[in-house]
């Protein structure tokens, strides 16, 4: 089974997936930055443990649009929500703060590696977001910009 069915939607199987992980990455954040990684915030000087803590919260932002999305894209596979109630601007993946890279390059490893996790997972998952956008639009690329342009109004 691929990554889309016969009808160009995303696989329960793919969703189902990108969920666990999701989850299981919410976990280990959570774990982390409200207790294993709190030596390591201490051993942060100041400034950093500033960054340290908002870094946190973009990791928790990042990884909450990416399961509401994929809730969403759940719901429409279930009948609870029709493809196009789906695709309202409101339903799309949420925007996630960047990750200050000279910060990153400070932070203690297992930090930067949940970091970069989510990046990762949010970047795939907003990959398949604009896919889903451009199936909307028709699959053009410009239809898909016009679109998404006409949702943000």
């Amino acid at each position: 089974m691929g990554l889309v069915d016969e009808r160009g939607r995303l696989t329960p199987r793919l969703i189902d997936g990108l969920y666990v992980e999701a989850m299981v990455l919410a976990d280990e954040a959570r774990s982390y930055f409200d207790t294993g990684g709190r030596d390591d915030r201490l051993a942060l000087d100041p400034l950093d443990r500033v960054g340290f803590s908002c870094e946190s919260l973009k990791v928790t932002t990042r990884l909450m649009h990416v399961i509401a999305w994929l809730l969403t894209q759940r719901a429409v596979a279930a009948g609870e929500l029709s493809r196009e109630q789906a695709g309202a601007s409101e339903r799309r993946l949420g925007v996630a703060a960047e990750t200050d890279l000279a910060l990153l390059a400070r932070l203690p490893e297992a930090a930067a590696d949940l970091i970069r996790s989510s990046e990762e997972l949010y970047g795939r998952v907003s990959r398949l977001d604009q896919g889903s956008l451009a199936d909307d639009a028709g699959g053009s690329p410009a239809r898909s910009l016009l679109s998404r342009l006409q949702r943000s109004f």
